[in-house]
């Protein structure tokens, strides 16, 4: 610090730092030597996300390439790390600059400028991170060949997330000079690199054999490596004399078995194999005792390589490994958390829909004649869960560990299955939608999740769910499980026609009546409280002229 505080104090540039300090815009400033470095540069972010506002305006780096003499004293050139902030030093030596706002989400893009190799300079394209859960993704396929000329607003390549496919654009005009993970690329790290871009048509063929650098950070670990078989070495010599009491053991489980010639003249008569006996003698040493135990028990166990050899060479067995997708993995993994750690309880009732299927029915002639498309029980259903969530708004609600939180919107996800998964489009405040809107909504978004071209706008935000299994599968009643962070799913079965008693003794009528199950999170939701909401939908259902009031 001393050497820096003399050339604050000798340097007009660096002079009126403190002032500087003050001053509303500033960025931080690290200074690492007085060669020619390259920074980051103003717009320079080449690819944005189409339809998304992932990459913020205000995500701004600068750059520039520097060299100025300026920094003479040998102290100085050591000192790497030292910080300070500026705003305009003129020609400082080797300044990386960066904007102190946070990013809201991570497009990894890398301006680089080799000396070293004489590649020209070129911009490193980063797998984004596109969602809030998303660590890794894969590159569907690209839209751009090694080659091709880039201009603003084209499709440089889909990404596919841990949700849907989304599409990457590019902001500024250049070249592909270098395809580094190709279509069909699977788990590649947020930030890895996948592709390399230049400006100058005639760099292309500089990047024929190009691969990525390692990062700056990785530098001081590359360098310790050597060092660290000395280190092995020097620690292997004082634990010499330990191997009398724990050895045994590990030897034992690798290649050879210390046995009794008693014990292993009995494991071989009764083709018993050592390697599953657990030895009770000194140091682990297998003694008669036990292979008479392990006979008594009756354990012939097969070894595990043994058992996974039959397995994959059975000829009985005929079988195809299907490779989990993006939508399978983040299903499978939200599924199980949700299970794990929210305590489910089960409500179910019977609602009668005779007078929801007369009501349909003249809606239906109506849009018909109107031009409009088709009202379904489901619609109704969601419009009728809209409803009741509104009236019983502690059901519309999730947990956290300081407090549940209750929302004022309804946003109801519909589940969707497709032959890529199981997606849930959101119907956004579904309780102020007609039931002609609903329905709109919900064929254009189960449309888009067949189609596998959800946003994700279009999934993202919801309060409850809504899961039927009945009228397109015909499955007279279900569980299902909670989509965290919600609190509550609906799991919607079959209408079938059922005897009622009729008004007269004696008498009998027939009745279309419909099974709901209401899955619950019993931190937020007690059991009067999702009994109340129960109440209400059955209302709702039963009495569907009320939903059009």
């Amino acid at each position: 610090m001393t050497c820096a505080s003399r050339v604050i104090g000798h340097s007009r540039k660096l002079r009126n730092v403190s002032a500087l300090l003050r001053q509303e815009n500033a960025f931080f400033v690290r200074w690492t030597s007085n060669s020619s470095h390259t920074v980051s540069s103003k717009r320079d972010d080449a690819l944005r996300v189409r339809h998304h506002g992932y990459v913020p305006a205000e995500k701004q780096c600068y750059s520039k390439s520097v060299n100025d003499g300026m920094m003479s004293s040998s102290a100085m050139l050591k000192s790497s790390m030292h910080w300070m902030m500026a705003k305009k030093l003129g020609n400082p030596p080797a300044l990386s600059l960066q904007t102190n706002k946070s990013s809201l989400t991570n497009v990894y893009l890398k301006r680089g400028f080799s000396s070293d190799s004489g590649l020209p300079p070129h911009q490193e394209i980063g797998m984004p991170s596109l969602s809030p859960t998303m660590t890794e993704g894969n590159i569907a396929r690209w839209l751009k060949k090694e080659g091709d000329k880039m201009s603003p607003g084209e499709v440089l390549c889909e990404v596919e997330t841990d949700k849907a496919t989304v599409e990457m654009e590019c902001m500024e005009e250049g070249y592909l000079a270098k395809i580094i993970k190709g279509d069909g690329s699977k788990e590649i790290k947020v930030g890895e690199v996948i592709a390399i871009t230049v400006e100058d048509e005639e760099d292309i063929e500089k990047f024929k054999d190009y691969s990525p650098s390692v990062s700056v950070d990785k530098d001081p670990a590359d360098k310790s490596e050597p060092s660290a078989p000395k280190k092995e070495v020097i620690e292997e010599s004082p634990k010499a004399p330990e191997p009398k009491v724990s050895q045994p053991s590990l030897v034992a489980s690798e290649d050879r078995v210390f046995a009794s010639p008693i014990a292993r003249k009995m494991a071989e008569d009764n083709k018993v194999p050592l390697s599953n006996i657990k030895g009770t003698g000194p140091d682990g040493l297998i003694v008669k005792a036990d292979i008479e135990d392990y006979l008594a028990s009756g354990r012939m166990e097969v070894p595990a390589s043994a058992s996974k050899q039959k397995v994959a060479t059975a000829p009985d067995l005929d079988y195809t490994d299907i490779p989990h997708s993006q939508i399978r993995k983040i299903t499978a993994s939200r599924l199980l958390f949700s299970k794990q750690t929210i305590p489910h309880y089960y409500l179910t009732v019977d609602t009668c829909v005779d007078k929801l299927m007369d009501l349909r029915t003249q809606l239906n002639s109506l849009q018909e004649s109107l031009g409009g498309k088709r009202i379904s029980v489901n619609d109704l259903v969601i419009k009728a869960a809209a409803l009741a969530l509104r009236k019983v708004p502690q059901c519309n609600g999730s947990w956290t560990d300081d407090y549940i939180r209750q929302y004022h919107n309804v946003n109801i996800n519909v589940a969707v299955q497709t032959d890529n998964g199981l997606y849930v489009p959101v119907i956004r405040d579904a309780d102020k939608k007609g039931l002609s809107k609903i329905s709109e909504e919900v064929k254009h978004m189960a449309q888009k999740a067949k189609e596998n071209s959800l946003k994700p706008e279009d999934y993202e935000g919801g309060t409850f769910t809504v899961s039927n299994l009945g009228g397109p599968f015909g499955i007279k009643q279900f569980c299902a499980i909670i989509n965290p962070p919600q609190a509550g799913i609906l799991a919607v079965g079959s209408a079938e026609k059922r005897v009622v008693p009729g008004s007269s003794p004696g008498d009998y009528n027939f009745a279309s009546f419909m099974s709901v199950t209401l899955s619950c999170d019993h931190r937020v939701i007690d059991g009067a409280i999702g009994a109340e909401w129960l109440k209400a939908f059955k209302g709702y259902i039963e009495n569907p002229e009320s939903m059009l009031l």
